[in-house]
């Protein structure tokens, strides 16, 4: 199995069907396969060999299309750049990957000089966009080069290396093989409710995050038009819905609340609209429901995973959404290709309904961590990633996600898990966006803070915060403290930063309620 796999069947099944429409630019799929071969047989001719890294720095675009398949088609190994990190953040990672051919953006251009001061080993940049003296021109070196045949690496091979988008703190390189990629594809696929045949898929989430580059190779199984829109903007995925006829759209919860929200979504044509799929952090109950309720003819599914699984774990379905119980709190069942266990400290399993560490295995689990041999020892054991999430399995085998292990909070010898106090302020209709942290303190060893962004023309006390999240749950679990700001820290992926709100309350308690201790 390899990724350059569905370009091939296009070719000779459908090669005139439009492959990528990006703006006023549309190739068919012989022209997208031309260009494909053209850019490796360039990356060849500036140096790429065999295993090599090429690294991409670039909003969402055609030429994000054809590098993914470009380099693997040159022999080369994909390293996509987090367009969210700082300078030093993406330095180190083509540090420690050896990327030495970098393409690069017009958006991101600027960063190239102190990119290459702190990355030595990068060699050679390519330039996409209006051209530069003394750079490479991307459009030039693809229309002057010859195209060549497909290197068709594949199977264990390494096709990736994805640096975890640090939510932690600390970031590491995933290898991903040309089988863990497709395994988890062609899994997710088989599914039925994935991806529209023929369809049109719109690619508004980061391209440089695992979660598209899948719906990217699903898509491509199937025969997709790719749309694509530089990064995600409401007004432009409306829009590209409307004028496109995209059939499917992949967001997460951060996205999809702008996007329902927005006060012109009702004035777009979005009946082209089939799927609507999401994922990669937990929805608020409200927001989904807004969503069923605004588009009531699409089907909606839901994905859960991590980078280390090539992404996917769990799927929940179109008609698990047609279940209260399922859609709210569930994120679903084994996907075709995975196995799912949750276990205790020493690796035995829970009973259904008893909280521990959610692994998983199949052949979707990475290689390991680049040149972290003791970390991927700790987190890939007996063939099972230990992924880090606390869950629990019911009956008919649906998983319920409870939190990051990392997030348990222990308040006066109680744990409190984040993610259970976070669905309840969701329900709060003066909430927009909120986030649940531990602080340190002397007698409770830690205590419930809150970080909550609310809805315009809203006020909240934290006295109304705790009697809200009491009458639902144990009082215990009640945020002792609260900070009511503008925004959130935000990662590429649409997840919230936990640990720079960590970082940033260091020391710096926000409104407290006192004498309370229920």
């Amino acid at each position: 199995m390899y990724l350059t796999q569905p370009l091939h069947r296009a070719l000779q099944q459908y090669p005139d069907r439009t492959a990528v429409i990006d703006g006023d630019r549309q190739f068919t799929y012989r022209e997208y396969v031309e260009r494909v071969s053209r850019l490796a047989g360039a990356l060849q001719s500036v140096g790429m060999k065999p295993g090599d890294r090429v690294s991409m720095y670039s909003l969402n675009s055609g030429e994000y299309l054809e590098y993914l398949v470009g380099v693997p088609w040159g022999d080369g190994v994909i390293v996509p750049i987090n367009t969210r990190w700082n300078v030093i953040e993406i330095a180190e990672s083509l540090v420690d990957s050896g990327v030495e051919i970098l393409l690069v953006s017009e958006t991101f251009a600027g960063s190239v000089p102190e990119l290459r001061r702190l990355a030595p080993n990068l060699k050679t940049v390519i330039k996409i966009g209006e051209r530069v003296d003394g750079w490479l021109d991307y459009e030039e070196i693809v229309q002057a080069a010859e195209g060549i045949p497909d290197a068709r690496r594949s199977g264990d091979s390494l096709a990736a290396l994805f640096y975890t988008g640090g939510t932690t703190g600390t970031s590491k390189g995933v290898m991903l093989s040309h089988a863990n990629l497709m395994v988890s594809a062609l899994g997710t696929a088989a599914s039925g409710f994935w991806a529209t045949r023929a369809g049109r898929f719109l690619h508004s989430a980061p391209m440089f995050h695992l979660a598209d580059v899948c719906l990217w190779l699903g898509h491509s199984l199937v025969g997709s038009t790719h749309v694509v829109v530089p990064g995600f903007d409401a007004v432009a995925v409306l829009r590209a819905v409307e004028e496109h006829r995209v059939t499917d759209l992949f967001l997460v919860p951060t996205m999809i609340q702008a996007l329902v929200d927005h006060p012109d979504f009702s004035s777009y044509d979005l009946s082209s609209l089939r799927r609507f799929c999401y994922g990669a952090s937990p929805i608020p109950p409200d927001v989904l429901d807004r969503t069923l309720a605004a588009l009531p003819e699409v089907d909606l599914a839901q994905a859960y995973g991590q980078t280390e699984l090539a992404p996917i774990a769990t799927l929940l379905s179109p008609e698990d959404h047609r279940k209260p119980g399922k859609r709210r709190y569930s994120a679903g069942r084994a996907a075709e290709h995975s196995e799912i266990r949750v276990v205790r400290e020493d690796t035995t399993d829970c009973d259904l309904g008893e909280v521990g560490e959610i692994i998983a295995r199949g052949g979707n689990v990475m290689l390991g961590y680049w040149n972290l041999p003791d970390v991927t020892a700790a987190a890939y054991r007996n063939g099972w990633v230990h992924t880090g999430d606390a869950g629990y399995l019911d009956e008919e085998g649906y998983l319920f996600i409870v939190d990051r292990i990392k997030d348990m909070i222990v308040s006066g010898g109680e744990n409190v898990y984040a993610a259970e106090v976070e669905k309840v302020l969701y329900t709060h209709p003066a909430i927009s966006m909120c986030a649940v942290i531990g602080l340190p303190d002397p007698s409770y060893v830690e205590t419930v803070h809150a970080v909550i962004v609310l809805n315009d023309g809203h006020t909240l006390t934290l006295e109304e915060v705790r009697e809200h999240v009491k009458s639902r749950i144990a009082g215990y679990k009640a945020p002792r403290s609260v900070d009511f700001v503008d925004a959130m820290p935000i990662s590429g992926a649409g997840k919230i930063l936990k640990h720079e709100l960590r970082k940033e309350r260091s020391g710096k308690p926000g409104v407290h309620q006192s004498g309370d201790s229920a």
